[in-house]
């Protein structure tokens, strides 16, 4: 049985596929203009139909619209096939059954003013409709008398037809939801698939579970073993894989999947030092893949000179990536290179990557109607590399990645790490990068993590780092002035880094590690914390 996911370009798309599958239910993502037949008859096993939210308006001219079937297909094959609508999806369901679809910045007319207050980005309270059960979607959320969710909309629906009921509202939307039971259409304006809708999972599990009548019948072993098999049919039988590995979880568990599908000797794990790495980091990489994890084809580069002599002068952080991109994939021919010298009977066709699906969503634009956010270091590609890629991970989000690395045998200290970016303290780092700035850097990360782990709160937020702001400020030292730069230190909770809260440390750390910071990292005399949420804004600075 399967679920599937019309993505008409949103950033959380494959984040309502992940919802799913956590409720061992297979899910699929398709283009958003793939007719009805089509998908029929790739996904017969199909129980219920999910409209993703997107980028666009309803209004433009060259809006993304679904085939009309799936909205006349309420019986497939002699079951009942479900429709559920959200943000961009709702506001399609609505245009479809003749409601009002406005521009919350520009309403039409005074009547819809009053409707559509404010555009709405971030966390929300919800107010259930009078009548109060919630309908058949929103079923069981009726307890409390307020649901906190997650909306990000600029358009608003209103002036619905009878045969539609609103089942909640916000202070800024009218209908935060509404549906059709007896059509079995479903509709919601906020985003029910992010962690920051308090109940969304159980909004899931009605739709999947009471509304399309899905069985669970999806596990993460399943997803291990496919994978390894789908390895083993990409990569031919005498190819080789030269995987880029740095310590991190996504990395380490790309890397012992590779293994474990084509064998220790057809993976040659190559570790670049681009000398923007966190303190001591290089030589816990090579305690990690030489001796724990005992990694036969370990290859280490150093190729610190090459990167910050290319990013000398560099500020804009999108050209930062790019330089760090392509001096990786320069660096890694060399590699291949000497590795080749070494091995003559080996033939190495691919290049392993470890990314992830937010790395992705963020760096291109996942279908014809997504928005492109920042590029990805690994994503950067010369058109002259001489390797395919391969990237095992690349539909995943970091907590499937974590249990995934359990289940092929990763050790837990490993999995348990914080994310770090690729591009390192580059993007730690606004503007120009030199010596110095990442000296300062590394030195107040590094105080800033291990204070963490003393506290006992490093296992508490999902991801913890330091951020040098080229910005110089006055400042009093032994009755001396200084003028220095200013550190900002960010630590968030999450489950995929899709969307992200910042984590509530208490005041005393916070001023402790201030403390820290300034007295010990010369060049720092003054230290913020950052206290804003994704979205609206990125959990990196670059």
């Amino acid at each position: 049985m399967s679920i599937v996911i019309l993505n008409f370009g949103s950033q959380f798309a494959h984040l309502i596929a992940r919802r799913v599958r956590e409720l061992s239910v297979h899910s699929e993502i398709v283009p958003y203009d793939m007719k009805l037949d089509v998908m029929l008859e790739k996904f017969p096993n199909v129980r219920g139909i999910i409209l993703s939210g997107g980028p666009e308006s309803t209004h433009q001219p060259d809006a993304p619209f679904p085939d009309k079937s799936y909205f006349e297909a309420s019986t497939v094959s002699g079951r009942t096939l479900p429709i559920l609508g959200i943000c961009y999806g709702m506001q399609l369901i609505a245009t479809h059954i003749g409601a009002h679809v406005g521009r919350l910045d520009a309403p039409s007319d005074q009547e819809i003013t009053d409707h559509l207050k404010g555009m709405e980005y971030g966390k929300a309270e919800l107010t259930f409709a009078q009548h109060g059960d919630g309908g058949r979607l929103l079923k069981g959320l009726c307890s409390k008398p307020n649901e906190v969710v997650w909306m990000s909309h600029g358009d608003s629906v209103s002036k619905l037809p009878e045969k539609a009921v609103i089942t909640s509202t916000t202070t800024s939307c009218h209908v935060a939801s509404f549906e059709i039971a007896s059509e079995d259409k479903y509709a919601v304006q906020f985003h029910p698939e992010v962690a920051h809708t308090i109940s969304g999972s159980t909004i899931m599990s009605n739709f999947v579970f009471d509304i399309c009548k899905c069985e669970k019948d999806w596990s993460i072993q399943d997803l291990a073993k496919d994978l390894v098999n789908s390895l083993r049919e990409e990569v031919g039988p005498s190819e080789c894989v030269i995987m880029g590995v740095s310590g991190g979880v996504d990395s380490t568990v790309a890397s012992t999947l590779l293994i474990e599908a084509l064998g220790p000797e057809r993976v040659h794990c190559v570790f670049v030092d681009h000398g923007l790495l966190r303190k001591n980091e290089r030589q816990q990489v090579i305690q990690y893949f030489e001796h724990d994890l005992k990694f036969s084809n370990f290859h280490l580069c150093d190729a610190s000179d090459l990167f910050l002599s290319r990013l000398k002068g560099v500020t804009d952080p999108e050209e930062k990536r790019k330089i760090i991109g392509h001096s990786f994939i320069e660096s890694f021919d060399k590699e291949v290179e000497n590795i080749l010298t070494k091995h003559k009977d080996i033939q190495i066709a691919w290049l392993g990557q470890g990314t992830i699906y937010p790395d992705r969503i963020e760096s291109a634009q996942p279908s014809k109607s997504a928005h492109k956010i920042k590029s990805h270091h690994n994503l950067t590609l010369p058109a002259s590399m001489k390797l395919k890629v391969v990237e095992p991970l690349k539909e995943l989000y970091k907590d499937e990645v974590r249990r995934l690395g359990l289940q092929i045998g990763v050790p837990k200290d490993l999995i348990d790490r914080h994310p770090f970016p690729g591009p390192g303290l580059a993007i730690r780092i606004l503007g120009e990068i030199d010596h110095e700035k990442v000296k300062i850097l590394q030195e107040s990360d590094y105080l800033f993590i291990q204070e963490l782990r003393n506290w006992k709160l490093y296992d508490q937020v999902w991801q913890a780092f330091a951020a040098l702001i080229p910005v110089r400020t006055v400042g009093v030292m032994g009755d001396a002035r200084t003028y220095d730069f200013i550190i900002t230190l960010r630590a968030v909770t999450s489950v995929d880094g899709m969307t992200a809260d910042w984590a509530k440390l208490p005041y005393e750390f916070l001023e402790h590690i201030s403390t820290q910071i300034i007295n010990r990292v010369k060049g720092v005399n003054r230290v913020l914390y950052d206290v804003s949420q994704k979205p609206p804004s990125t959990i990196e600075y670059e």
